[in-house]
């Protein structure tokens, strides 16, 4: 199993703007309304397994959660699934950048 990429919150500031990233957050509802990261797509976790299918494989996907414990989780699943991933370092508990109340 290859080791995970980790990506820190300020690189993927530094990376928002790139149309080959994807962030998908896999925090619940309730956590993503406190505030989610702008472009950011969200996946809840427990659906991860189904929403891989509509997800394109060329693209690369940084996963976020809260602390970066389910994100890792996912994103170790994704690679299984031949996605190119990076997990986000601490989660959105260490991001700074803005982020889109719902």
């Amino acid at each position: 199993m290859s080791e995970i990429n980790e990506v820190t919150p300020q690189e993927v500031e530094k990376m928002i703007d790139d149309e080959n990233i994807i962030i998908i957050d896999v925090r619940e509802d309730e956590e993503v309304a406190q505030g989610i990261i702008e472009k950011a797509k969200h996946i809840p976790l427990g659906e991860i397994p189904e929403a891989v299918a509509e997800l394109d494989k060329d693209k690369s996907y940084i996963l976020v959660c809260r602390s970066g414990a389910r994100s890792m989780n996912a994103s170790k699943y994704m690679d299984e699934q031949g996605f190119k991933v990076s997990n986000m370092k601490g989660g959105m508990l260490d991001w700074d950048g803005e982020v889109i109340v719902g």
